[in-house]
């Protein structure tokens, strides 16, 4: 039987049009319905239908073909179905009015015999009828595809820009899917899974689907199979035309034999009852996506294609300025180029410093920081220790908290500023921290304390805080214990110490500064000094 042609809209099950009242069609002969679907619907009254047929076919007639000579002793019926089968026809309809008044057996025995499923259609249901009544249930079926695939879309973007973007970003393909999601490296290793893990045949032939994807080196020596040959890995090669893909019941194709020839893009097979599917990451660093389901539906490339388009950005270097221009800009500020001269490089300004901190425990790894910054638009990204400081144009700086992470952001400023714009950023990360606040910005307004002169106030600061500034643990203290309204805990927090280490170094302080701390104007009087240090 060839395969349809499938049109992009889902196929309807047969079931569907034989519940549908207004329809009355009622099934004569043929297999069970639950497991035939329906692309189309096509009428002829044609004695041989096949070359009108492209597969996956209703295929309705009202029997006007039938010579008066045909009967049940005859051989017209059985080559009648036969061609319908052979061309794959999905079902017959045959229609009682106005030709025949029932079916004729001989069609029904037919029918039964070479395994098509055969319905009634009442006097009252027109051919037209069950037509719309198709398009209808693919239209319904399709909206609710698309529903199901922007559902996916939105929860895999959201999954990316958690500060465990791959794992997170598989957990929801394999629970989209309803399968297993795995990411292999370079080497064909699995880098991270999630989901219902296949058995050993399935996850072998997986492993060796990934491997088609890979640019070939070399004369390839492997090759994915269909099944029933999936585990014999010393089968031949198949070769198959660069991008190809394959239908998830065929054979799936092996990497090209022609070194010269970039491998396919994705490849798919089937393997002890799972549909296997790999995708090659754009990133061109040889990550592969893979993915075994029990089933395959109309969405189901859709969404494995959105993961692997995020799952590149993920694994790969981010794009928003050229790596030149970064390199160039890197190794011209190392030569001593102030930043101001090579910012043109990196795109227009102004700019803000970003400072986020993973919630929960632990420091955020190289993938999570690049999946911020993809989050952010912003390839120039710093994870250090536990804080992940990224440099983004002001006109792409967050409005609203990304999921995982705490943020702190600096106000808008031009290059030569950008030291003082990451003080801001760690600043506003720290009392993010403690007022358990998912994003802070910096506030920059005028204040009574700028009606001094600058350099006066550096240098009353200067003397004011003689005494703290040789220590920087307790000058950075000071400030935050100010900035938190003498907040013990607060401190503890936005400074990762204990309460009692806040305590004593505030102790301090008020020792080395000979001052009362309790004292609001104290306090106020420290706090501007601090703004100047």
């Amino acid at each position: 039987m060839p395969d349809p042609a499938v049109p992009p809209t889902p196929p309807v099950p047969l079931t569907a049009l034989l519940t549908r009242e207004d329809l009355g069609l009622r099934q004569l002969a043929g297999p069970p319905a639950e497991g035939v679907v329906v692309h189309w619907v096509h009428t002829s009254e044609m004695a041989d239908p096949y070359p009108y047929l492209l597969g996956g076919e209703l295929l309705l007639s009202a029997g006007v073909h039938i010579p008066e000579e045909a009967g049940p002793g005859t051989s017209y019926f059985d080559a009648y179905v036969s061609r319908i089968v052979a061309a794959g026809g999905a079902a017959l309809g045959f229609g009682v009015a106005p030709v025949h008044d029932t079916v004729p057996e001989a069609l029904v025995a037919a029918c039964a015999s070479h395994g098509l499923p055969l319905l009634e259609v009442p006097p009252r249901t027109t051919f037209s009828g069950v037509a719309r009544a198709v398009w209808q249930l693919m239209a319904r079926a399709r909206l609710a595809e698309l529903r199901r695939v922007t559902e996916a879309q939105q929860s895999l973007a959201t999954a990316a820009s958690r500060p465990d973007p791959v794992p997170s970003v598989l957990r929801q393909l394999a629970q989209r899917l309803g399968g297993w999601a795995v990411l292999y490296g370079p080497e064909g290793t699995e880098i991270a899974g999630a989901g219902r893990e296949p058995g050993d045949e399935a996850r072998a032939a997986l492993t060796r689907l990934g491997e088609v994807l890979r640019p070939v080196r070399s004369m390839p020596t492997a090759s994915a199979s269909s099944q029933g040959d999936s585990t014999s890995p010393a089968g031949p090669p198949r070769p198959v035309e660069p991008g190809a893909t394959t239908r998830p019941d065929r054979p799936t194709a092996a990497a090209p034999t022609d070194p010269g020839r970039p491998a396919p893009s994705s490849a798919t097979d089937s393997v002890a009852g799972l549909h296997l599917a790999a995708y090659s990451l754009g990133a061109g660093h040889g990550f592969v996506l893979g993915v075994a389901a029990p089933q395959r539906t109309a969405g189901d490339h859709t969404v494995a294609s959105v993961a692997a388009v995020l799952l590149s950005l993920l694994t790969g270097e981010q794009q928003s300025g050229t790596g030149a221009a970064r390199s160039s800009a890197l190794v011209r500020m190392l030569l001593g180029v102030p930043p101001e001269e090579v910012a043109s490089l990196l795109g227009d300004g102004p700019w803000v410093v970003v400072r986020a901190r993973p919630d929960g425990d632990g420091a955020p790894d190289p993938v999570a920081a690049s999946a911020l910054g993809a989050a952010l638009g912003s390839a120039l990204i710093d994870p250090a220790g536990d804080v992940v400081r990224v440099l983004v144009p002001a006109d792409r700086a967050p409005a609203d908290p990304l999921p995982g992470w705490t943020l702190g952001i600096s106000s808008a400023v031009e290059p030569e500023d950008w030291p003082a714009a990451d003080t801001q950023a760690a600043r506003a990360l720290a009392r993010a921290r403690a007022t358990r606040a998912p994003l802070l910005r910096h506030g920059a307004r005028h204040a009574f304390a700028d009606l001094v002169p600058p350099g006066e106030a550096a240098a009353h600061a200067r003397a004011l805080l003689a005494p703290v500034t040789a220590h920087p643990a307790l000058t950075e203290t000071l400030r935050t214990w100010l900035s938190l309204h003498g907040s013990w805990d607060r401190t503890a927090v936005a400074l990762s110490v204990h309460r009692n280490t806040v305590r004593q170094r505030i102790a301090r302080c008020a020792a080395l500064l000979a001052t009362d701390l309790d004292d609001p104007d104290v306090r106020m009087e420290l706090w501007f000094a601090l703004r100047h240090i």
